[in-house]
């Protein structure tokens, strides 16, 4: 054989290598996929989706949670259920952060772990089971079903130190929200849509006093002013104490397009929706979505996928938890 022939023999054999070593790469790491756990543990979605409904039954606020979760989980870094892991000694949850106030009913996202482990053990990811839980809660607070891909694997440390890194504060201004949310894939009527979510749930007093004490911000609609102040009626409230406002006094358990009609009428509770109505970027989608509950739900749908998607581990990177609340054992 002469040199060019073994050159040519020689090159067809690396490509061949390459093709093979790409081919079980792919295998080993599909990425997320629909249906994910179809050969693995093809009940996993339908005992999420029961256990919500059964959860939502017995408390109500569990929808609002599971909304929250996604939120503040696939928003920092990865969509890789860090925001469910405990304190230990060297690192602080992420559910201990001032970003994080207000989130509950992680137990009940235990329980809903333990049913799919009964299933199957160690095949879900409790990233997985945090983002379908959010589906389903979408669902059962009237929003539209939404096809979340699966294939999550779980993160094994704490991301507390970056959270305000990548969670806008509701008192920071549009720009920065917007900012935050781009650097996911997330557009402006993306944004948009997915502060809709205020449509439900309730917001402690206080992270809205400081619109009330000590003058009322004139920005705010007077005949609201008078209902919030009922609400809160202490200018430094006990952050433990049962002090709240509905986000939506109308249909406060429905996740519908009201919210853009309150904003546009100075209603909202936050700095953020206030601006969210007025700032020229934003208030034309606003008012669009205030119109149409379907364009409201479709950028929704887009912007909750998105979010459902970013950054998260796959393949072999991470690890499937036997326990949300805390990162395997390695020895």
């Amino acid at each position: 054989m002469d040199a060019k022939a073994l050159f040519f023999f020689a090159l067809l054999s690396f490509s061949a290598v390459s093709v093979r070593l790409a081919f079980a790469e792919n295998e080993e790491d599909p990425g997320l996929v629909m249906n994910f756990y179809k050969d693995t543990c093809p009940q996993a979605e339908d005992i999420v989706k029961e256990q919500v409904r059964l959860l939502y039954k017995r408390h109500k606020n569990t929808a609002f949670s599971w909304l929250r979760n996604i939120f503040h989980d696939c928003a920092v870094q990865s969509c890789d259920a860090s925001l469910l892991l405990d304190s230990t000694r060297r690192t602080l949850s992420e559910k201990e952060t001032d970003r994080s106030f207000g989130l509950r009913n992680f137990r009940y996202l235990d329980e809903i772990k333990e049913a799919v482990e009964r299933e199957c053990p160690g095949v879900v990811s409790c990233a997985d089971i945090l983002v379908l839980s959010a589906r389903d809660g979408i669902v059962s607070l009237g929003g539209p079903h939404i096809p979340l891909k699966t294939g999550r694997r779980d993160g094994r440390k704490s991301r507390a130190d970056v959270i305000e890194d990548y969670l806008p504060d509701h008192n920071e201004s549009i720009s920065v929200v917007l900012d935050r949310f781009a650097s996911m894939g997330i557009d402006t009527p993306g944004v948009v849509a997915l502060l809709g979510a205020h449509s439900v749930g309730r917001t402690h007093c206080v992270k809205l006093v400081h619109r009330l004490y000590p003058e009322v911000d004139p920005a705010l609609n007077p005949d609201h002013v008078e209902h919030m102040l009922y609400k809160c009626p202490d200018s430094i409230p006990d952050p433990k104490a049962v002090q709240y406002v509905r986000n939506d006094r109308g249909t406060p358990m429905v996740l519908d397009n009201n919210y853009y009609r309150n904003i546009l009428d100075n209603k909202g509770l936050l700095i953020v929706d206030h601006q969210l109505a007025n700032d020229k970027r934003t208030k034309p989608y606003v008012k669009k979505m205030a119109k149409s509950q379907d364009y409201f739900f479709k950028e929704f749908s887009r912007a909750i996928t998105i979010l459902s998607e970013n950054n998260p581990l796959t393949g072999t990177k991470g690890e499937i938890r036997k326990q949300c609340t805390v990162a395997n054992k390695h020895h």
